[in-house]
């Protein structure tokens, strides 16, 4: 693998499936943000007009990045922003699992100017796993579409 950042759509019989990697955990769990939000909008049209700061404590690697897909989804629902740029600022390990501290950008929802591909409505920890290969991190991922 070359120390690059990026993602890829696997198979699925049902739900959408995809791999995400980089150089570092902090690229990872970007380009799995970027993945998901992908899912549901072409993320290339939205500009960073509201930014959100994001925190997120978990007692695995997994669990952190299912709570921050899962926060990302929350705060697009409850909240209706649209994100597509991410940035993970650090990840921390702590005496009780990890730290994720970091923004997410995006636009309010305008069902006028947005169109929506897909619905995303979970995270889900279904072959969720993170794995550290040649050059860097992998993290597999489902959604539940």
């Amino acid at each position: 693998m070359t120390n690059k950042s990026g993602y890829e759509y696997l198979p699925h019989i049902a739900d959408v499936r995809f791999k995400a990697y980089g150089s570092t955990l902090e690229h990872v769990f970007e380009q799995a943000a970027l993945a998901m939000f992908n899912v549901i909008i072409d993320t290339s049209v939205l500009k960073p007009l509201k930014t959100v700061g994001i925190s997120v404590e978990s007692t695995g690697l997994d669990d952190l990045l299912y709570d921050y897909l899962s926060e990302l989804l929350y705060l697009f629902e409850v909240e209706s922003i649209i994100f597509g740029h991410f940035t993970v600022n650090s990840i921390n390990m702590t005496n009780k699992g990890y730290t994720l501290s970091g923004q997410a950008s995006g636009e309010i929802t305008d069902l006028k100017k947005h169109c929506f591909d897909c619905e995303v409505k979970a995270v889900t920890y279904h072959q969720l796993k993170i794995e550290k290969i040649d050059g860097g991190y992998c993290a597999h991922v489902i959604v539940d579409t």
